[in-house]
């Protein structure tokens, strides 16, 4: 049994940190109580954290502030009627679901969360308010007026679900476990009935809806704890039983698919921001039951620990998690109040992934958790741009995570991944080489354009028009994260075709409904270099378009054709368009010719063959009649242009943009043209000369193909039948070759379309044996040429089948 303690008694163990220790049970049920009482004092270790000192930086700092902003929000704290703190009146006159509702019930949560401060304020050293009797008051003060006033058994739910099944109890919970000595057995009883009402045990009954991936974990989390502070172990039973839905790979909707791919609300690639979510809250969830009767050892929570590596780490680099996988939460900058969310960016949104998979890892094995304690040392290192330590978005407990892996000698950074990533269940790819990285977003009829909701997000139009981000290893690692979401154009982002019809706020519908009625988008990998393409058909216009891109060592060849649009409008491909700071001033050269460097400055790059942005990188350009527009300019914007909750505060970005001018309604517009990321103008330029080392083999919309002869590459996507090069395919399909200086060739096919029953592929080249090949192979000829008959290529998803031969 526990020794007991009062209800200000504290443990202060040898690294600064405090507990509160529970209450011994009574005598009857000493066994069960103990063991409750011991997931009580692990969830609060979990939310305060352990393992820091107090008084080294960055706790010290951090622990007085919050003591501060404790004190100030007890003063402020004025308990009526609708409302706790004047600011925050959750009260709803007319109690609905629009947004106004939406508005009333993030405040109730802000509410709670405010008293979350207190408390933890309360039970963390060195605050200056530790064990403060008043403090302790407060919050016991706070807990009764909320609950009697919206959150209790006898009154009805408004607004957002979410903060009435996720939200609100998840912070209510955690206050009862916080200040569970200090609170009646009645109190409790109270707030366990308030949160049986909103969240029953039929929240998870059924695996759809909102109670699915990070949802469901979510809901786990309030019934387990739910269960813990109210002594039942049913609920928690309930709350691992539940977790199971969650494990198993998806071919469809919401959920971790073999590839990778992580998808939240049916239509959107989230595993920067639901992902996350899921993946620490199952680490809590592991950690805090553990050892317990109620340990989650379904074998299935494997699945979870492949994806550290096969889902996040691909789209971590330098401590950043890459946006096209974020969905709505772009939009999230700095906050109009402290009532909105936390303020995030691409970096910020990264660190809680890293302390995730720390957490995560105490569950997984041996072998496993000194792998990813060696990643996470390396992204925490690498990230000069946003020092996670210096996050004020992370709570103390993640920074002791990260702090402990830093100081941790035994430990080796491991340097970043290299390698290429195809993630065919939500239309992403990552490229990964030495010194940069780049991400691709696209979109197709089970992937939407872009999320939008809760006010959020409404002008991510394109963002699944085949938008391409990139960084350096020391360069660009700012370049989404300052300010880009609200001052960039965004008709024109990077990478992406698209007509300059006027789009309204959040046009075809929130939560990812529209889709494009697309087949053919994907590609093909062997892991090191890709073929990828992208059938297009605009949001609410009549653009379409064949986009492919062939990602290599020191560059990514960028191919456009068949663009056609009867907006009556422009239609663009835009280049690049690189953010350049509030400075502005990286030089600009074309052709060896620096171009001005004062906005606002315009160009027409008539016949030029290569461009260079300084600090960024080189791009070839096709020459001839192609028309190539470059502009410099200073964008402004609000965060609140994007979010209904960002501040009114205009920003100001300097922005470098060049695309390509297809002209108004064109019916036959093409482009080529290489990115080379990191490269030195003098790079750009040798590269331009070398008409030697790319031939474009194919830029129709029935095919599109190179052949880089020097990388010994081919890459060919196949719109329909046809020839390419050396190439023959019998339908539509995406083909990369890789002849290897070992005598050997690796063929990748995919069917994009995951519709092919059959396919026939023949290369025209001698091949002296089949050294390898998939079940999908019905039969393979060799000879004068290399003949390959798939069978059924439906079923796999648009995933690559790699064949290996050797050459004749």
């Amino acid at each position: 049994m526990m020794t007991r303690w009062s209800r200000r008694g504290f443990l202060t163990v040898s690294t600064g940190t405090a507990l509160a220790l529970s209450r011994s049970a009574p005598s009857g049920a000493a066994e069960e109580a103990d063991g409750f009482a011991t997931l009580r004092t692990r969830w609060r270790t979990l939310v305060l954290g352990e393992g820091f000192s107090p008084t080294a930086e960055p706790f010290r700092t951090r622990l007085a502030e919050l003591g501060r902003a404790a004190d100030q929000l007890r003063a402020t704290m004025t308990p009526a009627t609708g409302s706790l703190w004047p600011d925050l009146v959750f009260a709803d006159p007319e109690p609905d679901t629009d947004q106004e509702s939406y508005g009333h019930s993030a405040r109730l949560h802000a509410s709670y969360q405010r008293l979350g401060t207190l408390a933890q304020a309360y039970g963390r050293p060195g605050t200056g308010v530790t064990g403060d009797s008043a403090l302790e008051a407060a919050v016991l003060t706070g807990l009764d007026h909320l609950h009697a006033q919206a959150y209790s058994a006898d009154l009805a739910r408004y607004g957002n679900w979410y903060h009435w099944q996720i939200g609100v109890p998840q912070a209510l919970l955690d206050l009862c476990v916080l200040m569970y000595d200090s609170l009646t057995p009645d109190q409790l009883a109270a707030h366990c009935a308030a949160v049986d009402h909103f969240v029953p045990d039929s929240a998870v009954a059924a695996y759809t809806g909102t109670s699915t991936g990070a949802n469901r974990v979510d809901l786990c989390r309030v019934l387990a704890l739910r269960g813990i502070v109210g002594g039942e172990a049913a609920k928690v039973a309930l709350a691992r039983d539940a977790l199971s839905p969650v494990f198993p790979h998806v071919t469809a909707g919401d959920g971790l698919y073999a590839d990778g791919s992580f998808v939240q609300h049916t239509t959107v690639p989230y595993t920067g921001t639901y992902g996350s979510v899921l993946l620490g809250g199952l680490g809590l969830l592991f950690a805090l039951l553990d050892g317990s009767p109620w340990a989650v050892t379904d074998p299935g929570r494997q699945t979870v620990f492949d994806a550290v590596e096969n889902a996040w780490a691909p789209f971590l680099y330098n401590g950043l998690v890459m946006d096209g996988v974020s969905g709505r939460a772009v939009s999230r900058g700095l906050a109009a109040s402290d009532t909105a969310r936390v303020q995030q960016d691409d970096h910020l949104r990264g660190h809680p992934i890293l302390a995730a998979v720390l957490l995560l890892g105490q569950a997984a094995s041996a072998s496993e958790n000194a792998r990813w304690r060696g990643l996470v040392k390396g992204w925490l290192q690498r990230d000069h741009y946003s020092p996670p330590m210096r996050n004020r978005s992370l709570g103390l407990s993640q920074l002791a995570r990260l702090k402990s892996v830093l100081d941790d000698t035994s430990v080796t950074a491991v340097a970043e991944p290299t390698g290429h990533r195809l993630f065919t269940g939500m239309a992403r790819a990552t490229h990964r080489r030495p010194g940069w990285a780049a991400s691709l977003s696209m979109a197709d009829r089970r992937i939407t354009y872009y999320e939008s909701g809760n006010g959020e997000n409404p002008r991510g139009w394109h963002t699944g028009a085949g938008m391409l981000y990139w960084w350096g290893d020391s360069f660009g690692n700012g370049q989404y994260s300052d300010a880009f979401w609200p001052t960039v154009d965004p008709g024109r982002l990077p990478g992406t075709t698209a007509s300059r019809k006027v789009l309204a706020d959040g046009a075809g519908g929130d939560w990812g409904i529209a889709l494009p009625d697309v087949d053919w988008v994907g590609g093909t990998t062997d892991g090191r270099r890709a073929a990828i393409g992208q059938h297009l058909k605009g949001l609410q216009s009549t653009l379409e378009a064949r986009k492919s891109w062939f990602f290599l060592d020191d560059t990514v060849v960028c191919l456009g054709a068949g663009i056609r649009c009867a907006d009556g409008t422009a239609v663009e491909t835009v280049v690049d368009n690189r953010n350049l700071g509030r400075a502005g001033d990286s030089s600009f050269t074309v052709d060896g010719v620096v171009q001005p460097v004062a906005p606002p400055w315009s160009g027409t790059l008539t016949g030029a063959r290569w461009a260079h942005l300084a600090g960024h990188g080189g791009y070839v350009l096709p020459g001839g009649a192609t028309t190539v527009r470059a502009l410099r300019e200073v964008r402004d914007g609000r965060w609140s242009d994007i979010n209904k909750d960002g501040s009114t505060t205009v920003l100001n970005r300097a922005y470098l943009t060049m695309w390509v001018d297809h002209g108004t309604d064109p019916t036959a517009g093409s482009y080529a043209y290489q990115l080379m990321p990191g490269a030195t103008a003098a790079r750009t330029a040798e590269r331009a000369a070398d008409t030697g080392w790319l031939d474009v083999l194919a830029n129709s919309d029935r095919q599109q193909g190179v052949v880089v002869p020097p990388l010994g590459f081919t890459g060919v996507n196949f719109w329909s039948a046809g020839t390419v090069g050396e190439v023959v395919a019998s339908g539509p399909c995406s083909v990369m070759i890789d002849e290897r200086g070992d005598g050997t060739a690796v063929i990748c096919v995919s069917d994009p379309t995951r519709t092919r029953a059959g396919l026939a592929l023949t290369w025209n080249r001698p091949v002296d044996s089949v050294l390898s090949r998939p079940d999908t192979v019905a039969s393979a000829a060799t000879g004068a040429c290399l003949r390959l008959a798939f069978g059924d290529l439906g079923t796999t998803a648009g995933g690559t089948q790699r064949v290996r031969v050797r050459l004749g």
